[in-house]
C-alpha cells in the first residue's frame, strides 16, 4: 500500500505501524511516530493499523543545548 511518510510517498506491505516502522529500517530506533496527525504511543505501533494514503510521520530526538 501507499503511505506518505515523513512527506514522501513509499509503497509498503506492512499493515501496522510497528510492521512499518521495522519495514523501513526504525525497527530498533527510538522515535515518536503520529498517524495522520495523531501521536501514536510505542505501545500502540502493534494494533495501529494502516490504509492506503495514510500520512506517518517519523521523528528521532535529537539533543541539543
Amino acid at each position: 500500500m501507499k503511505l506518505v511518510v515523513n512527506g514522501v510517498e513509499q509503497e509498503v506491505a506492512a499493515e501496522t505501524l510497528a510492521a512499518a516502522l521495522a519495514e523501513l529500517d526504525y525497527g530498533a530506533a527510538r522515535v515518536a511516530t503520529a498517524l495522520n496527525g495523531a501521536f501514536v504511543p510505542a505501545r500502540k505501533r502493534g494494533e495501529t493499523a494502516l490504509r492506503e494514503g495514510d500520512r506517518v510521520e517519523i521523528v528521532a530526538p535529537r539533543q541539543g543545548g
